[in-house]
């Protein structure tokens, strides 16, 4: 089944000549059916290279699926064009008197600074509050992850002396959970991070479960007992290339980087990577948007606001 997105998308060229089935809005309005309606909070400077990353792992499910894209109003982004932002994405402010089935928060490169010293941080709060009784399951990844749990349970970060940069061996806990069906016990997905939070932290709080876990990476997937929002801090939506170009990126910025660990082959970075995660990646995607969202979701999402659901 297609997923759905906007007429002219630049995501829609590349992901049609990777055989990916993707359906415009023209298209989708000749049929009778509900598609689910997921908004994306897209922070990252590079926002079209994110929006293919996840369109590309949100359409691969037998599930007909409606991606909204959102900017922050009070900061404006710099490394895409102001016609790109004004054509497909929307702000809090247009959207907030909706509700919808999913949402995913993305990262941003803010490491090392603090929640508090964020420009739209104010903003992103009010986006977090009101995501619990406007989205079915949130989905939070990397820099939105640790922002997200500082905001909701007060954990904070904590700052890693270098960065986690690599492709690691990561552990399910929770083996019946319908987030891994399919997964082998052990998995790989890429880190990309100078930040973590001690597993005691997360163990302390009750609504929290901690799902899969690294001994080099630490924690790396967390839900609620409600299953209304998830905690991801590895990049299982990364393309082959991803690690690699944040390598070059930073060594001809002078920063000295470490190699990615676990990605090129031989330590040699004039070799292509060897992907190990994309199989991992996109049944993860799949898996929280069908059991997660899709099984769960009201009909009428109008009805989200107060639900409870099962844990799982």
């Amino acid at each position: 089944m297609p997923i759905k997105i906007q007429d002219s998308l630049p995501a829609q060229k590349t992901l049609e000549g990777e055989n990916i089935f993707v359906m415009t809005e023209y298209r989708a309005m000749h049929q009778d059916i509900r598609p689910l309606h997921v908004l994306v909070l897209n922070l990252m400077p590079a926002k079209i290279e994110t929006e293919t990353q996840l369109l590309r792992k949100l359409s691969n499910t037998p599930l007909q699926v409606e991606v909204e894209f959102m900017q922050t109003a009070s900061y404006q982004p710099r490394h895409v064009e102001a016609s790109h932002l004004d054509t497909f994405y929307t702000v809090f402010d247009e959207v907030k008197n909706r509700n919808f089935d999913g949402m995913i928060i993305t990262g941003a490169p803010l490491d090392h600074k603090k929640f508090e010293d964020v420009s739209y941080w104010p903003e992103l709060c009010q986006i977090m509050e009101w995501s619990r009784t406007h989205v079915h399951c949130t989905l939070h990844m990397c820099w939105g992850t640790y922002a997200a749990l500082y905001y909701h349970y007060g954990i904070d970060k904590v700052n890693l002396e270098k960065k986690l940069s690599g492709v690691y061996e990561h552990h399910v806990m929770k083996k019946n959970s319908p987030l891994f069906r399919g997964f082998d016990d052990v998995f790989y997905a890429p880190q990309s991070r100078a930040m973590t939070v001690p597993r005691e932290e997360i163990e302390k709080v009750p609504e929290l479960e901690l799902l899969a876990c690294s001994d080099e990476a630490g924690v790396t997937i967390v839900k609620t007992r409600d299953s209304r929002q998830f905690f991801i801090t590895c990049h299982p939506e990364y393309d082959s290339d991803t690690l690699a170009r944040e390598y070059f990126r930073d060594k001809k910025k002078g920063m000295n980087p470490d190699l990615p660990v676990n990605y090129f082959p031989g330590n040699d970075p004039e070799r292509p990577p060897v992907v190990r995660w994309r199989s991992a990646g996109q049944l993860l995607y799949s898996n929280w948007l069908n059991y997660y969202v899709y099984q769960s979701t009201p009909y009428d999402v109008k009805q989200i606001a107060g639900e409870n659901n099962e844990d799982k």
